[in-house]
């Protein structure tokens, strides 16, 4: 079922890093699509009404770390937040807020 492209909706993420230390940059792969962002609070628009995957993960030219996935059902406006792991493996945290 494609989406209808004159619905979009919106949610919150925020992205969490873990201090000290240096973390790379996350990356945000919603229904399929890779998205490098940065650290902090975005919004990611979506078209249609149908519930949309959503994973983050850490890469660090190695390997990747940190993975996470979660769904965004239908509702505008919902918020989230991602945390990174303390060491460089394992997974990630994400939870609604």
């Amino acid at each position: 079922m494609n989406p209808d492209p004159q619905v979009m909706r919106r949610f919150e993420l925020t992205l969490h890093k873990r201090w000290p230390g240096w973390v790379p940059k996350p990356t945000v792969v919603v229904n399929g699509e890779a998205q490098p962002t940065q650290w902090g609070t975005r919004n990611w628009k979506v078209p249609g009404t149908d519930p949309v995957a959503v994973t983050v993960f850490l890469f660090n030219r190695m390997w990747k770390f940190g993975e996470v996935q979660c769904t965004v059902g239908p509702d505008d406006g919902q918020r989230f937040k991602y945390s990174a792991p303390w060491l460089p493996f394992g997974a990630g945290k994400i939870r609604p807020v």
